[in-house]
């Protein structure tokens, strides 16, 4: 169901044409969803024992033995596991914390209602000077592949930015008052989570400025317990937690977009959110095990927030390699 109306949507509109029919087959979102799995465990140790400050120090390390009785070196890999798991969740979910203040503000339904008679201001001041990702978009003058960003920005209509600003906190709203009552973590196909309405309704998105990355981050930092964010490192992440296999595509990787022509690659820009959430929806519940199995409880109010911190930690880890791959692209993209 899920790829028919896709496919539907693709014909109608002729967007989305960056990724290929069989990314929706059942088999397919099976197969990589295995892929996943299989990797998981050599990327969690790496994330678990990587440096990034997420380390006792010898006064804290006493009191954990003292607190635990621990005599065998077992028990002290164990206690090292539980402590460096629960200050990376504690540490992610404090940086969340700190922005995540004003996007609530932007998203208010309140707000925006009363913007509806001057939405130039929301879009001069919310969006072009409030809004974290946007206004870091706009002013990294640098980066000239952002001028084309910037250029359709400041040609984009305020009503429009608006309305869809206003039709994603509603969204957003409606879909937290339904899913508190289902058993989200029973979850077993991609339909399940609701999301195709993201990729297919075009009041969810201003083309070229409102697209897959920022309206998915707008949705995370608002519910980070069912929206989880699609940002450029969580689809190269994929690329690697799938060992950067191409199950098949004509195109090399459903993640990225590679231009042979250029010699470029590129997160692919197209990517559809609902497939991408269940990709990180198995990733927090493989994390959500990994918790229970150390004996800590998994913050579910803030269930992505530890997975976008595990995409960027495998991102970043190839970092090189990532800058490599995009040097020769001079396009920007916001779908």
């Amino acid at each position: 169901m899920y790829r028919q109306k896709y496919d539907e949507y693709r014909k109608e509109t002729g967007n989305g044409v960056g990724v290929e029919d069989k990314c929706f087959e059942p088999d397919h979102i099976s197969e990589v969803a295995e892929e996943i799995k299989q990797n998981f465990d050599e990327w969690f140790k790496k994330f678990l024992y990587s440096e990034n400050g997420i380390k006792p120090t010898n006064e804290q390390f006493q009191k954990l033995q003292e607190k635990f009785s621990i005599t065998s070196y077992n028990q002290k890999a164990s206690i090292l596991d539980k402590f460096k798991f629960d200050k990376i969740q504690y540490s992610a979910i404090e940086n969340f914390k700190q922005e995540s203040p004003i996007y609530q503000n932007i998203m208010d339904l309140d707000s925006l209602e009363e913007y509806q008679d001057n939405p130039a201001t929301f879009k001069s001041e919310e969006l072009k000077k409030n809004c974290p990702i946007i206004r870091k978009t706009l002013m990294n003058k640098k980066a000239k592949q952002l001028d084309k960003y910037r250029k359709r920005f400041d040609l984009a209509s305020p009503l429009n930015l608006l309305n869809v600003v206003t039709n994603l906190s509603q969204f957003a709203q409606e879909y937290n008052e339904k899913f508190q009552d289902l058993p989200y973590d029973n979850f077993d196909d991609v339909d399940d989570l609701e999301l195709l309405d993201l990729d297919i309704e075009e009041y969810y998105t201003e083309w070229g400025v409102i697209g897959g990355s920022i309206k998915t981050k707008l949705l995370h930092m608002i519910y980070p317990e069912w929206f989880p964010y699609r940002s450029e490192n969580a689809l190269w992440a994929l690329w690697y937690l799938t060992d950067k296999k191409d199950f098949g595509c004509r195109f090399d990787s459903e993640f990225l977009m590679i231009d042979t022509k250029e010699i470029s690659t590129q997160q692919n820009y197209f990517y559809p959110y609902n497939n991408f959430a269940y990709y990180a929806y198995i990733v927090y519940n493989l994390l959500k095990e990994k918790a229970t199995h150390l004996g800590l409880s998994y913050d579910e109010n803030y269930r992505y927030v530890l997975v976008d911190a595990f995409f960027n930690f495998i991102a970043k880890e190839h970092e090189s390699e990532i800058d490599l791959l995009k040097k020769s692209s001079g396009e920007w993209n916001e779908e």
